[in-house]
């Protein structure tokens, strides 16, 4: 057995029992009642270390001689939607959608009349204290803590004035991908990241209309740009078809 998958196995139970410990529906066993948020905190972050880790154990070790390689074929359905080019027909309006969507985001921000955006982050600032406040009554906008740590972190550093750059040109930056099928898969996850952002915050508006397009987007990311730039850019870049194969007459 190699090296990488003998730590991959018991790395992946460790990952698993932290993630059992943190969600076990006994009060007072769980890391927040026996060692407050901070232990909670801990335990989390060191859950998507051994992730990782174990994600990049089996992804190491795929080339081995001896790996387990087990194939499991998916219903035509999906192979179609996923797979087949003649489904970007499908796609092409859901990208158009979330496309414009994105598009108009960005530049809704980037000209706003009173450049509260880009002329110092104040809208973002705003934005985010309200999402990082804790009301006496009721529920806080943010349900989790490591990520009201991650707002106040951007607060306390006045990170908004220029995180509110990277939000408004990567919004107009993922909706030009999606509207000209251009590394569509890529840009749909980075769309996908927005959304969930934004609903880790509170804020729900279109975001989960908008992320479960994205979703389709990235499962379809081989095909969902055919009717775009990705029919040409993707054979370039060698995936996801292979090159074609240069074939000469037979000499003499």
């Amino acid at each position: 057995m190699s090296s990488l998958r003998r730590w991959a196995a018991p790395l992946g139970l460790l990952a698993a029992l932290l993630v059992l410990w943190m969600e076990v529906p006994i009060e007072e066993i769980r890391p927040e009642t026996l060692g407050g948020d901070s232990l909670r905190s801990i335990v989390t972050v060191a859950f998507w270390i051994l992730a990782i880790v174990v994600v990049a154990l089996l992804f190491g070790d795929r080339k081995t001689a001896d790996a387990d390689v087990v194939e499991v074929e998916g219903p035509a359905f999906t192979r179609f939607l996923f797979s087949n080019t003649r489904a970007g027909l499908f796609w092409l309006p859901i990208r158009i959608f979330l496309g414009f969507s994105w598009l108009e985001a960005g530049l809704h921000k980037a000209f706003d009349p009173d450049n509260a955006w880009l002329g110092g982050g104040a809208a973002l600032r705003g934005y985010l204290e309200r999402a990082a406040s804790i009301p006496e009554e009721g529920r806080p906008p943010i349900s989790f803590e490591w990520y009201r740590d991650f707002v106040n972190f951007l607060l306390n550093g006045n990170h908004e004035t220029w995180f509110a750059w990277v939000i408004t040109f990567g919004e107009i930056a993922v909706g030009i991908g999606l509207l000209v099928g251009m590394l569509t898969g890529v840009a749909a996850f980075f769309g996908a990241l927005m959304n969930m952002s934004f609903l880790l915050a509170g804020s729900a508006s279109t975001n989960p209309v908008l992320f479960t397009f994205a979703i389709g987007l990235i499962l379809a990311w081989r095909v969902a740009g055919y009717y775009g730039v990705d029919r040409y850019l993707l054979p370039m870049l060698g995936t996801p078809w292979r090159a074609r194969v240069s074939t000469h007459p037979p000499t003499s």
